[in-house]
């Protein structure tokens, strides 16, 4: 099949949706399809496009045996609504006529949304092609933005929701990236074929016994980790997460001195959580820039147990981040503030202390507990790592959403 992935966000940029998108597509070409990515100069969540994609208008390359289109994006980290929308609207214009110009004949065209507008992009170009649409849905937009209170009751959100409810119509089927977001659209739509899409984990990528051994040591030592707890924070720093209550934490830690919060990663809220950790005079707490895809792993493995935080909102009850199965992957125990399926996750692979978010107090005894308790740590993290490894191997995720694509063009 030809296929044609229409996506915002794609490496060399580090995230989940850019290493999930990457990874599928690269399967899929392994198991004999023919896939192009249509996408931005790489710009997030720095707010400004990378240095070699400057000045371009549209960059093609192929990576990894994927046909790689980028278009011309406006760039900002700003998190004022008008500007996001710009960031959002601007792609999705110029994705529809690179999408019209550059792009041939395909048997579908996958959007991944969130932003939601680039769903209707991916019906211009689906149509033009005479191929089938299929959104992706990785956040429900507009439930997200409203949730966070970047959108408010009225014009807008009306607008955004008949959007959302005409793209799941025109889809020959609709994948969602976890049980709550595939619950919430089959309730609404019982008609439209929903299915499980879920984040997984790379098994070729993770780290042997020796291989994690080696590379704790090594990078324990470039980041002064050495005779240290590390408690560490791996993503995006953004509204959605809560780190304030990671931070809340580590005041309530200070004077436990080898313990150490390390955050990796970038966003709109870093410079935020930077300031808060200076003024409350955390010395507990360190930033680093963030890591490339490929060296997580390593990252992962010199840390002592990962941080999986969402703030407390009914929509996040449906949230499995990839964080969490990249850090059970890499045999973390896990400290999840997250009530809902990422709990219950957690808890039915026995891979880690789940926790009531935004409670500083909780998260903090929980860390303590794993600080005090070697044994436990090494229970709950060979638990994670097992049970991702049995359920969540995104070698057979790309294969289902192959016999997915297969069974719509044979209708």
């Amino acid at each position: 099949m030809r296929i044609l992935f229409l996506t915002q966000y794609f490496p060399p940029e580090t995230g989940a949706a850019q290493n999930r998108i990457s990874d599928l597509a690269r399967r899929l070409v392994e198991l004999g399809n023919s896939v192009t990515v249509l996408t931005a100069m790489p710009n997030y969540p720095q707010g400004k496009i990378l240095r070699h994609f400057r000045g371009r208008v549209v960059h093609e390359a192929t990576e990894e045996g994927v046909r790689v289109l980028r278009t011309w994006i406006y760039a900002t980290k700003s998190k004022r609504f008008p500007l996001r929308m710009l960031n959002y609207i601007s792609f999705s214009m110029m994705a529809v006529m690179l999408g019209l110009w550059k792009v041939g004949r395909h048997d579908f065209v996958i959007v991944e949304s969130p932003p939601l507008f680039l769903g209707l992009s991916g019906l211009l170009i689906s149509r033009s092609k005479h191929a089938g649409f299929v959104m992706n849905i990785s956040d429900l937009w507009p439930e997200s933005v409203v949730a966070l209170g970047i959108l408010q009751e009225g014009f807008l959100l009306r607008l955004a929701t008949r959007l959302e409810e005409y793209l799941y119509r025109k889809s020959v089927f609709v994948t969602g990236q976890t049980e709550g977001i595939v619950e919430s659209i089959n309730e609404r739509f019982p008609k439209k074929l929903v299915a499980l899409q879920p984040n997984g984990i790379c098994r070729e990528c993770l780290l042997e016994e020796g291989q994690r051994g080696e590379a704790r040591r090594r990078i324990r030592q470039e980041f002064a980790f050495d005779g240290q707890f590390v408690a560490g924070y791996a993503g995006l720093h953004g509204l959605a997460q809560g780190l304030e209550t990671v931070l809340g934490a580590a005041e309530l830690l200070r004077d436990v001195h080898p313990i150490r919060f390390a955050f990796f990663g970038d966003g709109p809220d870093k410079e935020r959580l930077m300031y808060l950790a200076e003024e409350r005079g955390l010395p507990n707490v360190h930033f680093y820039a963030s890591q490339s895809g490929a060296r997580m792993p390593e990252i992962l493995a010199a840390l002592d147990t990962a941080i999986i935080p969402l703030r407390k909102h009914v929509l996040f009850r449906g949230a499995l981040p990839s964080k969490l199965f990249e850090s059970m992957g890499a045999g973390l125990p896990t400290v999840v503030s997250i009530q809902g399926e990422a709990q219950a996750l957690v808890e039915s692979a026995q891979a880690g202390l789940c926790i009531e978010p935004e409670n500083p107090r909780a998260m903090a005894e929980a860390i303590l507990k794993l600080y005090r308790d070697s044994h436990l740590r090494n229970v709950l993290g060979e638990n994670g790592r097992r049970y991702v490894i049995q359920h969540f191997d995104r070698a057979e995720i790309a294969e289902r959403l192959n016999r997915l694509l297969t069974a719509a063009k044979a209708c």
